[in-house]
């Protein structure tokens, strides 16, 4: 019984490192956003070149991702998180020091791949506590890379304000985001592969369980990336609003999403998965409608809030899903982030490609057509829905020892 016990304590402990590391992911993040412009007028590159540079980092995630679950079998869940967080954190550092548009893009490019790869892993050991715990916690650990995210924004805005020097931001930045993820990975579980378990492969394509749940994703995601990209801009544009409520529609979206995490664990245990992202689902479409109908700011900036609300769980629910989905979790989970980050990639550039071709209006008729997706495709997530599939606590992952 003290062994259960201990056990338990242990895994509980791990929840909360795990979820320390995902703020220091979002943190990352955070940091790097808010001094994009500082990196343009240091590297001299236009508008146009720096749009083609950020799509790099979505690149570099894709093709790294299938990685991460190799890196993991090879040298265990702890050391290989420790080491592919340090990448990342580390790596924050990489585009403030680029001259010119193509040291920029490889820059960004590492800066990517180190992204997909400790986001891989993390959330598999996010999955790996979830299902030891019996309760849903996803929610909540992307609720904190949220948080880490708002964090990390705050001190670089802060930072732009007192116009330091980039460079010396992101190298203290990294500095502190490092230790603070290495501290964090010292209790997270030691998962190691079993005696029999053959290593992942080097590159595969991603098993059709995770496209189909990758699909519920890239609805959620887009929604996601044109809510906020062009929130700002349709208000202003369309609705010929100030630049400063602009800016708090988005912001409000943000938050939204944010708070709506952080609930959506109760949620989730009380409704199941399925359940709880058709309701979701449902929510968005009328955020959706909201915004495309709605001729005044105030119905708007409420149908956007109604966006993030109806999307805040999806993905977090999607990364359980796949990692329950089949034998090998991390390929499922690389599967399913490798497609959500296209959509996050493709997403802003369509919606302002359409955006060019007709009206805003229509972009996001577009939008909430997608998101009409989260209620006809919840079904897919039934594998990761814990009223479905319950696993005692403390119980290990088939194939998998800590």
């Amino acid at each position: 019984m003290s062994a259960v016990v201990h056990r338990l304590r242990d895994v509980r402990r791990a929840r909360y490192a795990v979820a320390a590391v995902f703020a220091v992911h979002g943190s990352v993040t955070g940091s790097f956003a808010t001094r994009v412009p500082w990196v343009q007028d240091h590297a001299g590159v236009s508008a146009g070149q720096l749009g083609l540079a950020l799509a790099f980092p979505a690149l570099g995630a894709s093709l790294a991702m299938p990685v991460a679950g190799r890196v993991s079998h090879r040298f265990g869940a702890r050391t290989a998180l420790r080491g592919l967080l340090a990448l990342w954190t580390l790596s924050l550092v990489l585009p403030s020091l680029a001259p010119d548009l193509l040291t920029l893009c490889l820059a960004l490019f590492v800066y990517g791949a180190a992204s997909g790869v400790s986001d891989v892993a993390m959330n598999a050991l996010g999955v790996d506590v979830e299902s030891r715990l019996d309760k849903s916690i996803m929610s909540g650990l992307h609720g904190m890379w949220s948080a880490g995210a708002l964090i990390g924004s705050a001190a670089g805005t802060l930072a732009a304000h007192l116009g330091a020097d980039a460079r010396l931001h992101h190298a203290l930045a990294a500095l502190v985001l490092t230790t603070a993820g290495l501290v964090a990975c010292r209790w997270v579980l030691d998962l190691q592969p079993a005696a029999d378990e053959d290593p992942p492969p080097r590159f595969a394509l991603p098993p059709r369980s995770a496209v189909l749940i990758g699909a519920v994703g890239f609805c959620a995601v887009f929604a996601e990336g044109a809510s906020l990209d062009w929130s700002a801009v349709y208000l202003r544009d369309r609705l010929d609003t100030s630049a400063g409520l602009a800016a708090a529609c988005t912001t409000g979206f943000t938050l939204t999403m944010a708070v709506s995490r952080f609930a959506g664990d109760r949620l989730v245990d009380r409704f199941g998965a399925v359940r709880s992202v058709r309701v979701s689902g449902v929510l968005a479409v009328l955020g959706g409608l909201l915004v495309v109908l709605g001729g005044h700011p105030a119905v708007a900036m409420t149908g956007f809030a109604l966006l993030g609300l109806g999307i805040a769980v999806v993905v977090p629910l999607c990364f359980a899903a796949a990692g329950r989905s089949g034998g090998n979790p991390s390929l499922a989970i690389a599967g399913v982030a490798t497609i959500t980050y296209t959509s996050g990639l493709i997403a802003p550039s369509a919606i302002g490609g359409l955006a060019e071709a007709t009206s805003l209006v229509v972009s996001f008729g577009l939008v909430t057509v997608l998101v009409c997706g989260l209620v006809v495709l919840a079904g897919v997530l039934r594998a990761g829905d814990r009223r479905v599939r319950v696993s005692p606590p403390g119980a290990a992952v088939p194939g998998r020892r800590s």
